[in-house]
């Protein structure tokens, strides 16, 4: 978020006719609730959809496609959170994962397929948002709502074309006046 040190994620893996989707909706979800980039992996089939959201629907937001996630991992320069039902109690360690964010940037690894184990250890967290198994995207967005405290919710759109009417019933979408 804006003034804060960065918010990257780090979509690790990709299965084609899979997960197509859930990479998206990964780069959407950051991309609504507070990341200011995302980083896939070895795919562009997502990226042009994140690309067109972000243009009419207004940003900052970046896209980016690298080929491996070691190099993106390994040059890190700041903590490092991997999200899966596996880790430590995201209630137990979200106080200390905003605290080092307020003064380092943050990667946050969403995967895809079986995470190698080097991602874990490379990890300055593995955190669960829960321990039951559940959709990437549905942790990724616990995540970042605990991360923020809920200031994502109301943050300024830059260069939006469209935007969402907020309503009781129905759907509105009006072009914003520039």
């Amino acid at each position: 978020m804006q003034g804060e040190p960065e918010v990257v994620i780090l979509r690790l893996g990709h299965r084609p006719g899979r997960d197509e989707r859930m990479t998206t909706h990964v780069g959407l979800t950051g991309r609504a609730l507070g990341a200011d980039r995302v980083i896939l992996v070895d795919t562009e089939s997502s990226k042009d959809t994140i690309e067109d959201i972000t243009g009419r629907f207004g940003g900052p937001y970046e896209v980016e496609v690298v080929s491996s996630h070691r190099p993106v991992i390994r040059d890190w320069e700041g903590k490092i959170v991997h999200l899966t039902m596996y880790g430590e109690r995201v209630q137990d360690v979200e106080a200390d994962i905003r605290a080092a964010h307020s003064e380092d940037p943050l990667l946050i690894v969403v995967g895809a397929e079986k995470v190698p184990f080097e991602v874990y250890d490379a990890a300055d967290w593995n955190v669960g948002v829960t321990n039951q198994p559940h959709s990437e995207v549905a942790g990724l967005a616990v995540f970042l709502d605990r991360l923020f405290e809920g200031r994502e919710l109301d943050r300024e759109w830059v260069g939006a074309k469209k935007r969402v009417i907020p309503q009781k019933t129905g759907k509105r979408v009006e072009p914003v006046d520039e």
